[in-house]
């Protein structure tokens, strides 16, 4: 599988699985840049990150387009517009970044960025 199918993959997992998708996932810091002033902005651990991923905040019909990869030894930036659904129904738009470490049990988010189209 190359670097940029497995990353996203493992990056749709964080829109549409569960909390232990976030546990196997999130590297043991993450920093969160979100448009949502004091929600998930800065660095946080991994099990923080993953206590977000609740059943009332999961996502549905995931759409990634204009995915971009740049890969530079162990570590590794996907780009690409979402187009989903909230739980409560309403479209979301944005333009999304996440850095991942490649790790010795694998890649590991590092980063992640929203920015609402």
């Amino acid at each position: 599988m190359t670097v940029g199918r497995e990353l996203y993959q493992i990056e749709e997992g964080f829109w549409l699985k569960g909390k232990e998708h976030f546990l196997d996932h999130v590297d043991e810091h993450c920093l969160l840049a979100f448009p949502q002033t004091g929600e998930m902005h800065g660095v946080h651990s991994r099990a923080e990150v993953a206590a977000t991923a609740t059943d009332a905040n999961r996502w549905r019909d995931l759409v990634m387009k204009n995915r971009q990869l740049l890969e530079s030894g162990d570590f590794a930036i996907i780009s690409y517009l979402a187009e989903v659904t909230r739980a409560d129904g309403e479209p979301y738009t944005a333009l999304v970044s996440s850095g991942y470490a490649r790790r010795p049990d694998g890649w590991k988010l590092a980063f992640h960025q929203h920015s609402p189209v």
